[in-house]
C-alpha cells in the first residue's frame, strides 16, 4: 500500500511573541498569529485592541518591543523599513494617504516605485532602461485599473472623488507594488453596501486571480465572517481567540470582548455572532 503524500503547508508570515511598548502603555502583548500562502485572514476585536499597532509592526512602520516577524524565510529584524514594500508587503491605511492634487493615475503610479532601477542619468535623458521601465509600470497601472473596475475615473483629480472612490485607489496603489502580502487596514469603513459587497468581491479576486495573501483589519463582521479562511481576535493587546470563522463566531470569549461582562443583550449578541441572516 502506497504511503500517503503529506502536504506541508508553510507559513507566508509568522508573528511570533509580539509585543509593544509605549513608555508605561502595553499597547501589544504576547500575541502570535501565522498566515499560509493564498490565504485570506482578519484580525478583529474592539477599538483601542491594538490592530493596527500590529499592522504598523508588519508593515514596518513600528518595530517590536519583543519577538519576531518572520515573512517569506526573512527575519524582518534585518530588513530597512523603507525595503518593506520591495520584498512584498504592501499596505493600505484606515485614514487615506492619498495625494489628493494628482490624478487616479498618478497616484497609482507612485506604487511602481519599488521597482524602478533606473539611474539619475537615465532619468534624465529618459532613454533605455528609464523608458522601458515607464512603459511597463503604464501598463501595469492600466491593468490594475480594469481588475477594480475604475476606468471611468482614471484621469480624475483624488480629491474629487467621493470617499469609496478614494479607498480603492489606495488599493490599487497598494496592488501596484505587486505585493505577495497585503494588509488591508478597515477597507469598508464609511462604505454604503453596494461599496462594501464589491471591495468583499475585489478581496476574493485579488487572492484567487492575482495570488496575494490578504491579512485584513475590519469591523464588518459580515465581510470577515464570508470571506476570511481564518480570524484572530485581540483585546486590550492580547491574543484571546483564533480559529475559524465559525470557531471565533461562537466563542463566548468573543461575545464578552465585544458586549463586555455581563451586558450581553440579544442585540448586541446578534451584532457579534448572527451574521448569516
Amino acid at each position: 500500500q502506497a504511503a500517503q503524500e503529506v502536504v506541508v503547508v508553510t507559513a507566508l508570515l509568522s508573528v511570533e511573541n509580539i509585543s509593544k511598548n509605549f513608555g508605561g502603555l502595553k499597547a501589544i502583548s504576547d500575541v502570535s498569529l501565522s498566515v499560509a500562502a493564498g490565504e485570506i485572514c482578519s484580525v478583529i476585536g474592539p477599538n483601542g485592541a491594538g490592530k493596527t499597532t500590529l499592522f504598523n509592526i508588519i508593515s514596518g512602520v513600528l518595530r517590536p518591543s519583543a519577538g519576531r516577524i518572520m515573512f517569506d524565510g526573512t527575519d524582518l529584524a534585518r530588513v530597512s523599513p523603507w525595503r518593506f514594500a520591495a520584498i512584498g508587503i504592501g499596505r493600505t491605511f484606515q485614514n487615506l494617504a492619498l495625494f489628493k492634487h494628482g490624478t487616479v493615475v498618478e497616484n497609482i503610479l507612485t506604487g511602481r516605485h519599488t521597482h524602478l532601477r533606473s539611474s539619475v542619468l537615465d532619468a534624465v535623458l529618459f532613454f533605455g532602461r528609464t523608458r522601458a521601465e515607464e512603459i511597463d509600470a503604464r501598463r501595469r497601472v492600466e491593468e490594475i485599473i480594469e481588475f477594480l473596475e475604475i476606468e471611468h475615473i482614471r484621469d480624475a483629480i483624488v480629491g474629487t472623488l467621493s470617499y469609496g472612490q478614494q479607498k480603492r485607489v489606495e488599493l490599487a496603489r497598494a496592488l501596484a507594488c505587486e505585493p505577495k502580502l497585503l494588509l488591508l487596514d478597515e477597507m469598508v469603513s464609511g462604505m454604503n453596501q453596494e461599496e462594501t459587497e464589491d471591495i468583499a468581491r475585489f478581496v476574493l479576486d485579488i487572492r484567487d486571480e492575482l495570488g496575494i495573501t490578504v491579512v485584513m483589519i475590519e469591523h464588518e463582521m459580515r465581510i470577515v465572517m464570508d470571506i476570511s479562511d481564518s480570524v484572530h481576535v485581540l483585546n486590550f493587546g492580547r491574543k484571546i481567540a483564533a480559529g475559524t470563522p465559525d470557531e471565533v463566531r461562537h466563542d463566548p470569549a468573543v461575545a464578552e470582548a465585544y458586549l463586555g461582562g455581563h451586558r450581553e443583550s440579544h442585540a448586541g449578541h446578534k451584532a457579534v455572532t448572527d451574521v448569516d441572516a
